[in-house]
């Protein structure tokens, strides 16, 4: 058992699909398939039931899920105890709002506080302007949205140059269109009985995928808004639709209830410029990784 068999584990674990793990870690899914068997071998337990191409954990790779968040972290944390002297100097990161509601404070909580000699400043905005920022030296590294492939080609959405740019897929959003809770369930945009749709700014590809889906409703305008809380709000009042990420919803304590319904899965990736890592950086990737491979994997409570 070595660390990089558990972050192959906690990748599996977290995306229950060997493909979809070996995109994440950087490996073929033959590779993935043969360190996950290699430690079965090792522990002498099943770790996944295989169901088709799904991996779910068995009773025993729950009991081991555990003790792989923990062992993993004991390693990031020893790596920083060996460089007492560690990153310095400032890091300018750049997320969307979304990104930083839902998956930062654990992030930034561990980074201070293994860190606390980095000033970590914090901008956000959209994976337009991001993307710009990064290539023009005002950002260290930002967290952006990219559309799936198939968007890309049948929209010409916009898509964001990354030739000159290091990008590491590091989280998974499901997108998600929020109707009032008194809207009939709905399969396309055809069926929406609202007019309106509430999004955040132009350059969000949140809001780019939304109005693409929405295509199928010749009245579907866009509510500009500055907020999740202010698309909620609009929602609930019956004035629109919105378009926001499960993690976001999740995070709203809501009085009144409402529906949703999938748009699909966006990837979060993790971008800086070329040949120009910092320390600093290379130390709030790991912590991102961290955070990631311990929330993903978590099995439900209950």
């Amino acid at each position: 058992m070595d660390l990089s068999s558990l972050e192959i584990f906690l990748a599996v674990a977290g995306e229950n699909s060997v493909t979809r793990a070996a995109k994440r870690v950087g490996r073929v899914p033959s590779n993935v398939t043969i360190r996950i068997q290699q430690l079965e071998q090792d522990l002498g337990a099943a770790l996944f039931s295989r169901e088709g191409k799904k991996m779910t954990l068995t009773r025993e790779g729950k009991t081991f899920l555990s003790y792989a968040n923990r062992l993993t972290a004991l390693a990031l944390e020893a790596r920083h105890a060996v460089k007492p002297s560690g990153p310095s100097g400032s890091l300018r990161v750049g997320t969307m709002e979304s990104t930083a509601a839902s998956r930062l404070p654990e992030v930034l909580s561990r980074f201070n506080a293994l860190w606390p000699a980095v000033s970590l400043r914090l901008t956000m905005g959209a994976t337009r302007d991001l993307t710009r920022a990064v290539r023009a030296e005002e950002l260290d590294c930002a967290l952006i949205a990219r559309p799936p492939k198939r968007l890309l080609q049948e929209a010409g959405m916009y898509d964001p140059d990354l030739e000159d740019l290091e990008a590491e897929q590091v989280y998974t959003e499901e997108l998600l269109i929020v109707l009032p809770s008194h809207h009939p369930a709905i399969r396309t945009a055809a069926d929406l009985r609202i007019d309106a749709l509430a999004a955040l700014e132009p350059g969000c590809t949140y809001r780019r995928i939304a109005e693409y889906w929405g295509r199928a409703s010749a009245s579907l305008r866009t509510l500009e808004l500055s907020s999740y809380h202010a698309i909620l709000a609009s929602v609930t009042t019956g004035n629109s639709v919105g378009v926001m990420p499960k993690s976001v919803l999740d995070l709203m304590r809501w009085p009144t209830k409402v529906k949703t319904h999938h748009l699909g899965a966006v990837d979060t990736l993790l971008v800086c410029r070329k040949d120009q890592r910092s320390a600093a950086f290379d130390a709030f990737r790991d912590v991102v990784l961290t955070s990631r491979a311990a929330n993903t994997a978590a099995p439900p409570a209950g």
